[in-house]
């Protein structure tokens, strides 16, 4: 298992380590409960330096993200982030992943963990184009300021005015007297926050002064357990669980990240599943009785048909209820349908929502 440069340092802090995407990460702390009303109601600090990141840059740079991403890259500004999907050649989805346009001819590209090496080989099968590729994964350490008092305690550390970087945008600025970080104003919680990255020798360093800035804002050290919780109460999609290489973005709901004024990977099926609509679709769901939805539960109809299955579940801490994310075939995939949810042979009835939940 790799290890990122602040393992040491979620040992030390009495972490609960666990294997996740060929990495040893901590999942918890003080517990997910804490840690999720953490980000919610103050800040939380996740170490996301697992997380994989590609420069690809030069002449033809522009021109093979606009072919093997789904969004529309010619729309980038210098200093504007972009959340986008790699479609495979059979309408399936590579990764999801942000492009992040550092000046002209020069993107930063942020992958899963878990495809940094399937996502490299896919791009550059189509770099046709001349385009400049460099993969910086195992240099650079990602950390995510998340919570209504990240702003206020990451500007503490920096002479970047943090109110100035709209949602989904980004600078270059120092922080912490650390020199040429990414300060990047997204985030995986729903809380709001940034996400800053550096050089791996700077982790410890970044890492101190964060939670040392946030000590009277009441931040905590979280885990992927807690950001698991909250990107689910925002329904965003986990590669892995919710989309991967069989679901397409218009069965997942990412037609809003999906152009079709520009070419691109699998185009033409798309384009034909939006004019002639899906079978099925991804929906949030809230059960209307006690039990927790997990990855993998069948979700059946009134007489016991299976019509789909959950791709993420859990008991949420802000609702106190059980809800996820599920493939269902149409029609039940309208909002307010009801749907049953198969936990332990028993069909807890559920129905179809609009994310978010929270």
């Amino acid at each position: 298992m790799k290890k990122t440069a602040l393992y040491d340092k979620h040992v030390s802090l009495g972490a609960k380590i666990v294997p996740f995407a060929g990495f040893d990460m901590p999942v918890q702390y003080s517990g997910v409960t804490e840690e999720h009303f953490a980000v919610r109601e103050k800040a939380g600090l996740f170490d996301v330096s697992h997380m994989g990141q590609f420069f690809i840059e030069g002449s033809g740079s522009k021109e093979l993200l606009q072919y093997v991403t789904t969004n529309n890259v010619e729309v980038l500004e210098n200093g504007k982030a972009q959340y986008s999907c790699l479609p495979n050649e059979n309408g399936g989805i590579v990764d999801d992943l942000i492009v992040y346009k550092m000046e002209d001819d020069k993107y930063f590209v942020v992958v899963n963990a878990s495809n940094i090496d399937k996502d490299w080989d896919h791009i550059s099968k189509f770099n046709t184009f001349g385009a400049k590729m460099t993969n910086v994964s195992d240099e650079m350490s990602l950390l995510a300021v998340q919570g209504p008092k990240a702003t206020e305690i990451l500007q503490k550390l920096t002479e970047t005015n943090l109110s100035e970087i709209p949602y989904y945008h980004f600078t270059v600025g120092s922080v912490a007297g650390v020199n040429d970080i990414i300060i990047s104003n997204t985030g995986y919680t729903g809380s709001g926050g940034f996400e800053i990255y550096f050089k791996n020798d700077s982790a410890e360093k970044l890492w101190d002064a964060i939670i040392e800035a946030g000590k009277e804002e009441g931040i905590i050290p979280c885990g992927l357990a807690a950001r698991d919780t909250l990107r689910l109460e925002k329904g965003f999609c986990l590669y892995g669980m919710d989309i991967d290489d069989t679901t397409s973005p218009i069965e997942a709901g990412l037609g809003w990240i999906t152009k079709f004024d520009k070419d691109f990977v699998s185009k033409d099926t798309f384009a034909k599943q939006k004019e002639e609509g899906v079978t099925r679709k991804l929906v949030a769901f809230e059960l209307t009785d006690k039990g927790v939805p997990r990855h993998d539960y069948p979700v059946v109809d009134a007489e016991g048909n299976v019509i789909g299955k959950v791709t993420s579940g859990t008991q949420s801490p802000m609702k106190k209820i059980g809800l996820g994310l599920a493939y269902v075939d149409k029609p039940y995939f309208k909002l307010g349908s009801e749907i049953f949810i198969q936990i332990r042979n028993k069909n807890i009835p559920a129905k179809v929502v609009k994310a978010p939940f929270v």
